[in-house]
């Protein structure tokens, strides 16, 4: 089995064991690193940008050198299972096809958030607007106990759009692109992001290198899931519409395409006012054209955001296995 077979079949193994189980309930990898990079910060903390680009250096540098190491004593293990099966002259690559599945079932998050959206939705439809605001913070960060029932549902549908591309689609394009230490560097660089990279007095400069960095990171994945997201949405052309008009007005360059395009798939308005630690933002609206969300839109995003989810795993398997062709002089049959 050659390395195209291994990313492909243990991205797609992986993609499958979160759509059957979600994030594992106990011992959550992602969950580690963040208290591990909690911890660090604790101890590294400087209101000033060079220590926290040092920060960002040494956690998601280590996890994504630590990944890479992963990935060679695995390829060391495929190649002396290789000698030692002489008469067949094929390969296991078991160690790094259960590398490659583990670690995208890990930093994959579509089930959780649709499961989470779901949960929110469902607490709409019945009328419990206190048990939604319960279950909001799951999702996103904002103040729930200033927000109406429309206001809850918006939130909800906005961060389906957002976290389609942060939690799926862009970590299955880098690990198509740099495979095992792709995935976790990508999830590394947005857990950093959503740790210290917002304007709080705190994180202002200190959290400037996480942000910047998943800006980078993220482009890739939010240009892909704005594209499928008016591929595979209701309304393709209203998503391009709003695409265009309006995802430069968001603050966020990556959030401003995936929240425009589902809004305009979804003939919704997204935007507008929001609260987050009790600092009020007045966003743009994107999508001026649509109506305001309701709460049977959620299943609607959910339903787009898998979609979306899909497609971009049959890119990411395409763009992999390019990456991964076998180089001249080597033959069809690649590395050996």
């Amino acid at each position: 089995m050659g390395a195209r077979d291994v990313h492909v079949r243990g991205t797609l193994l992986g993609f499958a064991a979160d759509a059957l189980l979600g994030d594992p309930r106990r011992g959550h990898p992602v969950a580690a690193f963040g208290r591990a990079a909690a911890a660090l910060e604790r101890r590294m903390w400087r209101d000033h940008r060079g220590t926290g680009a040092l920060y960002v250096l040494v956690c998601a540098g280590g996890a994504a050198a630590a990944a890479g190491a992963l990935t060679t004593a695995s390829a060391a293990r495929d190649a002396v299972g290789t000698r030692t099966r002489t008469r067949t002259g094929q390969r296991s690559s078991v160690p790094a096809l259960a590398l490659t599945a583990a670690t995208t079932w890990a930093v994959l998050g579509g089930t959780s958030l649709t499961r989470e959206a779901r949960a929110v939705g469902a607490a709409l439809e019945a009328g419990d607007l206190e048990l939604a605001r319960e279950r909001l913070p799951a999702l996103c960060g904002r103040d729930p106990q200033r927000l109406d029932a429309p206001a809850v549902a918006r939130a909800v549908v906005e961060s389906v759009a957002e976290n389609t591309s942060d939690a799926v689609v862009g970590a299955l394009v880098w690990g198509a692109l740099a495979g095992v230490p792709g995935l976790v560097g990508f999830r590394a660089v947005n857990t950093l992001d959503a740790m210290v990279g917002h304007l709080s007095p705190r994180h202002r400069r200190f959290g400037w290198a996480a942000a910047r960095l998943d800006d980078v990171a993220g482009w890739p994945g939010a240009r892909l899931t704005a594209a499928l997201a008016a591929l595979t949405g209701p309304d393709p052309r209203g998503a391009v519409h709003a695409w265009r008009a309006d995802a430069h007005r968001h603050p966020s360059p990556n959030a401003g395409p995936v929240e425009a395009a589902f809004a305009g798939a979804l003939g919704v308005r997204l935007g507008g006012t929001l609260s987050y630690g009790g600092r009020v933002e007045h966003r743009p609206v994107l999508n001026t054209r649509g109506r305001a969300v309701r709460s049977t839109d959620i299943e609607r995003a959910v339903r787009l955001s898998r979609r979306v989810g899909v497609l971009a795993l049959v890119t990411s398997c395409l763009v992999g296995t390019a990456v991964r062709r076998p180089g001249r002089g080597r033959g069809e049959g690649g590395a050996r």
